[in-house]
């Protein structure tokens, strides 16, 4: 039973520490910490490779282009380097000089580009394997939790999770958090060489800094909001178009593709929105960040054109502080788009950890039961259960069903038949009671080697894409081709798979599209016998199949119940007049017991529901 929620309406994450998630995140590159360790130094050789063209500009523009003399303060390596030649005794000829200081730039530069190619590859290779990583383990807890979990939570919104979340990380990885040391490199390098050349024009360089500083923390919560609703809305946007493209029939059989489409309307604009806010923050933000490194510029030329002027400095250290001041602003706005990307990832990372967070709430316990052997005896001993709290389904319900009995459930609509299935197969813990099988308690089984001596066959059956034989076996290849075989021929589906193209290979659409509800069903049968289960749970199995079709199950039956323990739940009580024993449930308790002539007998619950099935029976056939 399904938990009524609202489909668009994504949950609210309450906003976590930024180091903390990012420590989580970290978690996921500790398998790769090579990776990332030879990505780092990668990085910090790029870095420090950056820092040459600035001083060949110096040296090549004080020594070669305009020679100083000696009155005129030069920069500190065109002084180192005029030494070291006058030390050796070289005489270099300013054509000589400067061709020689531009092959040497370009050399560096060549090199510059192997060493960034190798950076991106491997950060970007590490990239991908962290989202394999992320993605497998979301799907893994998926899968492990409770059913409860996804009654609650739209299908649409759990795939967000799994993709577009997931991918928003990738950024992080790539050209975030690894990166980031690159840059600090570069800017702690920068600032050593310009305070080399001249501290006083250092200090004017970083007299910009505080409003950067200032310029970012405005837009760090703002951005961090508007990352966040975006996601929100995206997670809305994706469980929208799940239900009603997986509903398209129901929506076109009834008209509604235009209030469909209205709705989407709403909701598309609603994302929309939410991206045109986040735009407005960063519209304001990059051409504050350019108009702030123009002003630290112009102090730049200000102060050391009147250095120029003085004779204090030279032109070529001028240029190379421009030259720095521009690499030195431009970290600090990539550090700010890396702070970007990480709002984004901190806004969905939020959503993956609330996921992996949430409790499997059905485990197997500590030394869980996992016999060689079951026998298959079912008991519900004063069962209450409720999906929603206050709303009980079952109350105080009590039934044994012995190793090789048949046993059908009936009853009107809501009257709990399906939630027996539910619990016995453990997809929910009941409220008060116990549910044992062969004595023990479903709580203390292995949730593997319970759901392993159970098969169920549901009305509506779910088909894999992929083909017939992988529809059967579910993975299991210990299903041997032959038992295969003759687990369909037991069921009279044999015949009808081999009639197809390609038999057991034939390919399964979606959702089993292009197979009729009653040729789902008997796959549904061969399925279930192909795991050779000792209890057999039949919920409405035939309730969607035309006559012939039934006649088929029906001489199937008798095989596919033999010798197990089998709860048969019935609407059409036509298709459980020979089980060993009928139970009546009405409002959650059992209300009736007996064969079917002796619940004929009674004049009860019974008695009705089957003479308002045969009127209706009745009047269809005339």
């Amino acid at each position: 039973m399904a938990v009524p929620v609202d489909p668009h309406e994504e949950a609210e994450v309450e906003p976590s520490v930024d180091f903390g998630l990012l420590r989580r995140l970290l978690g996921f590159v500790r398998p790769y910490a090579g990776m990332a360790s030879l990505a780092v130094a990668l990085i910090i050789v790029s870095s420090l490779l950056q820092l040459i063209g600035p001083l060949t500009t110096a040296v090549a523009l004080d020594l070669f282009v305009r020679p100083l003399d000696d009155q005129t303060a030069q920069a500190g390596i065109s002084r180192f380097v005029a030494g070291w030649l006058d030390a050796g005794g070289h005489e270099v000829d300013p054509i000589t000089g400067v061709v020689a200081l531009a092959v040497f730039w370009a050399l560096a530069t060549a090199f510059a580009f192997v060493v960034l190619y190798a950076q991106s590859y491997v950060m970007q290779l590490m990239g991908q394997r962290i989202m394999f990583d992320l993605r497998r383990d979301v799907f893994d807890h998926l899968q492990r939790l409770p059913v409860r979990y996804f009654d609650r939570r739209p299908v649409g919104r759990l795939v967000t999770r799994a993709t577009t979340d997931i991918e928003s990380l990738n950024e992080v990885f790539t050209a975030g958090l690894v990166s980031i040391f690159g840059d600090i490199v570069l800017l702690g390098g920068i600032v050593t060489v310009l305070f080399l050349l001249d501290w006083r024009l250092a200090v004017v360089s970083f007299a910009i800094l505080p409003l950067l500083f200032l310029l970012t923390l405005w837009f760090k919560g703002r951005a961090r909001r508007s990352y966040r609703e975006v996601r929100v809305k995206i997670a809305r946007i994706n469980a929208f178009l799940q239900e009603h493209i997986g509903g398209m029939s129901v929506v076109q059989l009834f008209a509604a593709e235009r209030r469909a489409l209205r709705e989407f309307d709403q909701v598309n604009d609603e994302h929309r929105a939410a991206n045109v806010r986040a735009i407005v923050y960063y519209a304001i933000y990059f051409p504050a960040i350019e108009l702030i490194t123009a002003i630290g510029l112009a102090l730049i030329v200000w102060y050391g054109g009147g250095q120029i002027l003085r004779g204090t400095l030279s032109i070529g250290a001028l240029v190379a502080f421009l030259q720095y001041a521009q690499r030195f602003y431009q970290p600090l706005a990539d550090l700010s788009e890396k702070y970007n990307i990480l709002q984004a990832a901190m806004a969905s990372s939020e959503r993956i950890f609330e996921l992996l967070d949430a409790e499997p709430e059905i485990v197997s316990p500590p030394d869980a039961y996992r016999p060689d052997r079951v026998e298959g005896r079912v008991e519900l001993d004063s069962v209450r259960f409720a999906y929603i709290p206050g709303e009980p389904v079952l109350h105080d319900l009590s039934l044994r069903i012995e190793p090789g009995e048949t046993v059908a459930v009936v009853g009107h609509t809501g009257a709990g038949k399906s939630t027996l299935a539910n619990l016995m197969l453990r997809f929910y813990d009941i409220d008060d009671g116990a549910v044992r099988i062969d004595g023990i308690d479903v709580r203390q089984w292995d949730l593997e080697r319970l759901r392993r001596s159970m098969a169920m066959v549901l009305q509506d059956v779910f088909l894999f894409a992929g083909d017939l034989a992988y529809n059967i076996r579910l993975g299991h290849n210990e299903i041997s081709d032959q038992r295969l075989r003759r687990a369909a021929a037991e069921v009279q589906a044999l015949e009808l798979i081999e009639s197809l193209p390609q038999g057991f290979s034939t390919e399964v659409q979606e959702r089993g599209a292009g197979l009729s509800t009653g040729q789902k069903q008997l796959i549904a049968f061969a399925r279930a016998l192909a795991f050779d289960p000792e209890i057999l749970i039949l919920d409405e199995a035939t309730a969607s199949v035309d006559s012939e079709t039934e006649m088929r199950i029906q001489q199937a039956l008798e095989r596919l119940l033999a010798n197990r323990t089998s709860l048969v739940i019935a609407h059409r009580l036509s298709t459980i007049q020979r089980a060993d024993r009928i139970v009546v449930l009405h409002k959650g308790a059992v209300r009736e017991e007996g064969t079917h002539q002796e619940l004929l007998a009674l004049g009860g619950v019974y008695h009705k529901l089957f003479e308002l099935q045969f009127r209706q029976e009745t009047a269809a056939a005339s």
